[in-house]
């Protein structure tokens, strides 16, 4: 039993991985390999390739076959043709200007695609930088959780002894024990959010639910927007992804009404036909020259008369869309620069709180370095010691909190800007 428990362990070690990379290294391979970003890829590629099928009417299409019959009588017509060993049909359209806007609009749902695309790679970059940051900075929390508890085992050491010497009361032995288990249960914890949180940025990366990826790097540094809130506020409205997308959408609409007001205009087809004839088919008695070879070249036109209400409806249908997509673009340019305004104040309220806590850390260091002055002089015990360094731990704590919020916010920050992919890179 024992050695199967072993091999299957094995196994799971083998198929496991724990990738370490720094953060840039991780949002580049999220940009190759996430699957929303593949997703997206294959939607350009779908839009693309709808160009083609748009324009195919105006592309020369030639099909060849054979309009073989037996006659008797006369030669009735195969298939809008006469009877014939081998047949050429071509066809290509000249002018038919709704369709051309057809053209135009599916180029336009091209350049839609991409601004879609564009939005997803922020949208998995910032959740790459994200994770990755939780990461680290549960990494960093872990390494000062495991010194807590180092420390609180000798509190709980040096406790036992003053018990035992009848200088203390037992129930400050079972305190001291207490407080060592409450601090080995929060590193556990710790490490199974941060083994959670490394599972978390493997999938976002593109890797299997068995690997891991962890930070190369415990302090990660994300350079604050530059620039007044005023300049902050166009900026994230010049490279709003959700402002162009409604654009693409406008132009998209207007193309639509176009197409269908156009639908009262001529349409043009080029035609062309080959023919090759044989005697068999009675040709001679009814007709009084019989060629073997036939062709014909010519123009089609097509004059709606009467187009029906459908174009008409159709066109103010998209009005009626142009005018909402409208009103949703001013909706969407208020809540960009409400939420770049917004993230602007948490961003200097998260510096000042990182301020505040280099501040305390400060505070509590050269409260450690007192007490052991005072320790040397015999005007502090080893437990006042061990207390000051374990809240000197909680401040450690609490900066790598202070220090993760001001990253994330300034992260979104960026995001909103359009300049998170330069930063990150």
């Amino acid at each position: 039993m024992l050695r199967t428990i072993v091999v299957l362990m094995s196994v799971i070690a083998l198929h496991a991985e724990v990738r370490v990379m720094s953060l840039g290294q991780a949002v580049e391979l999220a940009m190759k390999q996430n699957p929303d970003i593949a997703l997206a890829r294959l939607d350009e590629q779908k839009a693309t390739d709808a160009v083609r099928v748009a324009r195919d009417p105006f592309v020369p299409k030639v099909v060849v076959g054979s309009g073989l019959a037996y006659s008797s009588g006369f030669p009735l017509s195969i298939e809008g043709s006469a009877p014939s060993v081998v047949r050429a049909d071509g066809i290509a359209t000249v002018f038919n200007r709704p369709q051309s806007y057809r053209v135009s609009q599916a180029r336009e749902s091209v350049r839609a695609a991409a601004i879609d695309s564009a939005a997803r790679r922020d949208e998995v970059a910032l959740r790459a930088a994200l994770v990755f940051l939780d990461v680290a900075q549960l990494g960093q929390a872990i390494s000062v959780a495991r010194q807590q508890v180092a420390m609180l085992e000798q509190i709980a050491e040096s406790t036992s002894l003053r018990v035992s010497e009848g200088r203390e009361l037992p129930i400050e032995s079972k305190r001291a024990a207490l407080r060592v288990a409450q601090a080995r249960q929060r590193t556990r914890q710790l490490e199974a959010a941060r083994e959670n949180a490394e599972t978390t940025l493997a999938a976002v990366l593109g890797f299997g639910p068995e690997d891991r990826v962890s930070p190369s790097e415990q302090e990660v540094h994300v350079p604050p927007p530059a620039g007044t809130v005023e300049e902050l506020v166009q900026m994230a409205l010049d490279s709003s992804q959700e402002t162009r997308r409604l654009e693409s959408a406008v132009l998209s609409q207007t193309l639509e009404v176009k197409a269908n007001r156009a639908a009262k205009l001529p349409r043009i087809d080029l035609m062309a036909q080959y023919a090759l004839f044989a005697r068999y088919n009675n040709y001679d008695d009814f007709f009084r020259k019989f060629q073997r070879n036939n062709g014909q070249l010519g123009i089609s036109f097509q004059f709606p008369l009467l187009a029906g209400s459908a174009a008409a409806a159709n066109a103010d249908r998209a009005n009626s869309e142009i005018a909402k997509l409208r009103i949703q673009m001013n909706q969407v340019r208020n809540r960009i620069a409400t939420d770049t305004r917004q993230a602007h104040q948490e961003v200097e309220r998260a510096s000042g709180a990182l301020d505040v806590a280099r501040l305390d850390l400060d505070v509590a260091r050269e409260q450690v370095s007192l007490l052991l002055a005072q320790s040397g002089e015999g005007r502090a015990t080893l437990g006042q010691v061990e207390e000051a360094r374990f809240a000197e731990a909680e401040k450690w704590i609490a900066l790598y909190d202070a220090r993760f919020s001001a990253d994330r916010g300034r992260l979104a920050l960026l995001k909103l800007t359009g300049n998170l992919m330069v930063a990150l890179r």
